[in-house]
């Protein structure tokens, strides 16, 4: 533990290293592009540059890119990585489009900076993940590991660690203060390596760099004893979750002052992660509509010419911050005055019309909420039945 009580973070060794190497890679794609093509590098293929390095590099921070993937899927890696540097090439897109710009370069220029510096960005770091890897096949880059406890949790990580060999994780024995007597009817196949004493010993002589804690939450007091003497140690100490904190698997670290927190149910649509979301909804839900609007008119032309009555059911529901909002979907009913008194639709309800019917059966009744997701509503899941009106 950390002077006030903070749980310690540490960065991956080559994170340096990852942004230099992306830095280069960026500007470098943009410079070939330009030659392939005899284009002159003006200032401002130079200002766009520098946007693209700048921008990627906040938005993978954000993406958590050059922290450590040892234990990660490679997907999520890639994912992150594209990620960051399609949403920089959309703003960039925007900003050129706004600014009046986009006719002062070249198209085939920046598509092949877009589109290569994409590709290199993936590949350069999906090739290190793989050297790295065989370094650790072949036992450089690897870490000795030891776990506090002999439970199921513990036996799990043990498999894992012994079943991935490429994560130069190397497992080297269980450690606990309770006697082989106790955890010998569950585990008669186990031995211990050792009491906790003899691990914090072991681990200040370098034997360890990893520390696993395989305790249960309830057992906090004992956790908390082993996280202070391992704040002693200079290994990197995990807690492995059990059934109850399978549950915060989602949840982040969070403070208030002094006061470490874990986030449980948290939303995410505050902050950068609100700017992030909310252009992938214009992009997203801009693109949808394009594709469906032929089917919407149809729809829409189905509805009005076989039930009078609007085209369009505006139901209320609530949003973020308990804000009151109107959902958009395709009527299916026919109109009621039904006073204040909503009676919401039934299996079988006599007001739902033949085109109704089938549009509910198939949800192409929910599709104008994509107009709402352009407006910025946030709405509940799809499938709720509409009332009469």
């Amino acid at each position: 533990m950390s002077e006030k009580g903070m749980i310690r973070s540490r960065q991956g060794t080559f994170g340096f290293g990852y942004r230099l190497i992306d830095l280069a890679v960026i500007i470098s794609c943009l410079m070939i592009s330009a030659a392939l093509y005899n284009i002159s590098v003006t200032q401002l293929y130079v200002s766009a540059a520098l946007i693209g390095v700048v921008g990627y590099s906040l938005f993978a921070e954000s993406f958590g890119i050059y922290g450590s993937w040892r234990a990660a899927s490679a997907k999520r890696m890639l994912l992150a990585t594209a990620g960051s540097w399609v949403i920089v090439c959309f703003l960039l897109v925007l900003l050129g489009f706004f600014a009046k710009l986009s006719e002062s370069f070249s198209r085939v220029v920046m598509g092949s900076w877009m589109l290569s510096s994409l590709l290199v960005l993936c590949l350069w770091r999906m090739g290190f993940r793989k050297l790295l890897q065989w370094m650790r096949l072949q036992g450089y880059n690897s870490r000795r590991a030891a776990i506090v406890g002999l439970n199921d949790n513990a036996m799990r990580l043990r498999n894992q660690l012994i079943s991935h060999p490429e994560l130069g994780i190397q497992f080297d024995g269980f450690f606990d203060d309770r006697g082989h007597e106790r955890l010998a009817e569950a585990f008669p196949q186990e031995s211990l390596d050792g009491t906790i004493q003899q691990l914090i010993e072991r681990t200040k002589s370098g034997d360890y760099d990893l520390i696993f804690i395989a305790l249960p939450l309830k057992a906090q007091k004992r956790i908390a004893q082993i996280l202070e003497r391992c704040g002693d140690t200079t290994a990197s100490v995990h807690l492995i979750p059990d059934f109850f904190t399978y549950n915060l698997i989602n949840a982040r670290l969070g403070a208030v002052g002094n006061v470490q927190t874990i986030s449980i149910f948290d939303t995410p649509m505050f902050g950068f992660n609100d700017v992030l979301k909310r252009m992938f909804d214009i992009v997203f839900s801009l693109c949808v509509l394009t594709v469906i609007s032929l089917p919407m008119l149809a729809i829409a032309a189905a509805v009005k010419l076989t039930s009078p009555g609007p085209v369009i059911f505006k139901q209320y529901r609530y949003g973020l911050d308990g804000r009151k909002i109107q959902v958009w979907k395709f009527r299916s009913m026919t109109t009621l005055d039904n006073g204040d008194k909503v009676v919401q639709a039934k299996k079988g309800d006599a007001r739902i019309t033949p085109v109704g019917a089938f549009i509910r059966k198939t949800s192409l009744d929910e599709l104008p909420q994509f107009i709402n997701v352009l407006q910025g509503l946030c709405h509940a899941g799809s499938g709720a039945a509409d009332s009469a009106r």
